[in-house]
């Protein structure tokens, strides 16, 4: 066959198939090779929402002690930027905000946007930038700054790295105030320049986070911090954690975890516990201070009065449990006593005797006695369950008067606070309904949305106000617990013109699967209330202490109660009644 044939057959067959695989690409596959041709021409950039600052109360102002930093990630396109270059840049100039491992970033076919460093300072960004490195750009962006440093950090967590809100205020509020992203979208040239005219040209702008305003007060939040750090280095603490709430609206003014972390570098703590903020998250059992809501139960009932009387033993036995009397003494033991007392004393016996009265027998625990101290303990008082407050918070429990084994002894136990499991916002909204009159009220850290110099509503969840106690249950309970204050509080501590009350709670804690019968651990708590005397109570106080192998009481927290108390009078300017 002549050459110049065979040559002519080969054109022809070349031909062929460009025409196919130009029909299989115009026709067949259009759709896809533009899809192609539009991502390589197509900028995307995100327009980052501010994210919304935080304030906190002080006296009648507002105060912000979340801000933002701007700050800048470095994004790369791997088919355009010269990978040396870029790593050597961001090696010399901002290697400890490298977020991705540059080399494998390059080795990923077909990528074309990356971030490789995030929430580098402006400044360090500048000199990035004057390297003028091809495929490089910057995208704006925030960082959390805290002006106070430290304070109330368990309460308010921190945002990571990627934009998140993490534990606290910051977790729990965090898509009220995150915003919305924004997307600018851009046809671009062969040189990656944005095309300024287009159909395919789109801006959707971001939507900032809203600015938020707590119900605490700054100035008592760091006066209350330093007292329980104080207290802490004193003691045979290594933990302590503290709140102060408004019986009569339900806002918390104070809720102070001791030691706080810095949220600014929160990535240096030691152990992840030092996010927790103990008084929402943490169910344990606060022992003694539950007898307040015992006894509120029975007096509510009608089945019992604070000068109703019984035999008190130094100790009852339940499903064959002996059940001591913590305080022994012989004035006490095989002796009649009133209600008042037992409360007074913090006798267990008194507190199991409050259950049988429940349950209209004085002399045993019946099954209407559990299944009425339930109905107090979780559907009135609300424990065991989440409070509704904007916070992250645990349940918690509270056992079935009717299921399991040795419900009889469960019970006895709940009446002292133990063999349950409550949070300290349970606990203290509960106490507060036991002392404001009787109403059960939503608590709430969130005052609302700072706007335009005003404060708004956010209503961000249903606020209950839900009366619970009669008023003359709640009178007789707040006595009783002015009178516990009597002999328990050295001269000179609670001041002359002030109601005063309170309870204090030594709780077992199981160590390995089991109670620690040794007591060598215990967590120490107190609760009570301070105001005017002859009015309704102004604040709730309720602090808890605690260490791993450290045995706290009852009588250590009271003491920071009692420092706390008197801060809080002088801080919140409380005038005495006399």
């Amino acid at each position: 066959m002549p050459r110049t044939k065979i040559l002519k057959n080969v054109v022809l067959v070349a031909l062929g198939i460009i025409t196919v695989r130009l029909f299989f690409i115009q026709i067949i596959e259009h759709d896809a090779w533009v899809a192609k041709a539009n991502e390589q021409h197509t900028l995307l950039e995100t327009i980052v929402a501010k994210r919304g600052k935080i304030y906190m109360k002080d006296g009648n102002d507002t105060v912000p002690v979340v801000l933002n930093n701007t700050v800048y990630s470095v994004i790369v396109d791997p088919a355009v930027t010269d990978k040396d270059k870029i790593k050597e840049s961001l090696e010399k100039n901002a290697k400890d905000y490298i977020t991705a491992d540059i080399d494998e970033v390059f080795n990923t076919e077909g990528l074309r946007y990356y971030i490789i460093a995030r929430n580098i300072p402006h400044s360090i960004a500048t000199k990035i930038a004057e390297e003028e490195i091809g495929g490089v750009w910057f995208q704006k962006s925030n960082q959390r700054y805290h002006p106070e440093g430290e304070l109330a950090s368990g309460m308010l967590g921190f945002v990571n790295a990627d934009g998140l809100g993490q534990y606290g205020v910051e977790g729990s509020l965090n898509n009220i105030l995150a915003g919305k992203d924004g997307v600018v979208k851009s046809v671009s040239d062969i040189n990656n320049i944005a095309l300024s005219i287009g159909n395919d040209n789109v801006k959707i702008p971001a939507e900032d986070g809203k600015d938020v305003v707590l119900s605490i007060d700054r100035g008592l939040e760091r006066g209350i911090e330093e007292i329980m750090a104080g207290a802490v280095a004193n003691s045979a603490a290594t933990n302590a954690a503290a709140l102060v709430m408004d019986p009569n609206t339900g806002k918390i003014i104070a809720m102070a975890n001791v030691p706080n972390y810095n949220p600014d570098n929160y990535g240096k703590v030691s152990d992840a516990s030092a996010y927790i903020n103990y008084t929402t998250e943490v169910p344990y059992e606060p022992a003694s201070i539950c007898k307040n809501f015992a006894f509120s139960a029975a007096i509510n009932e009608g089945k019992m009065t604070s000068e109703t009387t019984y035999y008190n033993t130094p100790y009852t036995v339940v499903d064959g449990w002996k059940i001591w009397n913590a305080e022994q003494r012989a004035i006490l033991n095989n002796h009649t006593l009133t209600m008042k007392q037992a409360l007074y004393w913090s006798l267990n016996v008194g507190s199991i005797q409050a259950l049988k009265f429940l349950g209209d027998d004085p002399d045993n625990i019946t099954q209407t006695g559990r299944e009425r101290l339930y109905d107090y303990y979780h559907n009135k008082f609300r424990l065991g369950q989440i409070t509704g407050i904007e916070l992250i918070e645990a349940a918690g429990y509270i056992e079935d008067p009717n299921e399991g084994w040795g419900r009889d002894s469960t019970y006895a136990n709940m009446t002292f606070g133990q063999n349950l499991g409550i949070t300290m916002v349970q606990t203290a909204t509960a106490f507060s309904a036991v002392i404001n009159g009787g109403v059960w009220r939503t608590p709430t850290v969130v005052e609302g949305e700072y706007k335009n110099g005003e404060i708004i509503p956010l209503n961000l969840s249903e606020k209950i106000s839900d009366q619970i106690l009669t008023e003359s249950t709640s009178d007789m309970m707040r006595d009783m617990l002015i009178n516990n204050r009597s002999y328990k509080v050295r001269s000179g501590i609670d001041r002359a013109g002030y109601a005063i009350g309170g309870k204090s709670g030594t709780a077992q804690t199981v160590v390995n699967g089991s109670y620690d019968n040794e007591f060598n651990q215990m967590i120490g708590s107190y609760i009570g209330f301070i105001g005017p005397q002859a009015e309704l109570p102004k604040y709730v106080i309720m602090v808890k202490m605690w260490g791993e192998g450290q045995a706290l009481s009852g009588g250590d927290a009271q003491n920071l109660f009692d420092s706390l108390s008197n801060y809080a009078i002088d801080y919140l300017k409380i005038k005495p009644r006399y």
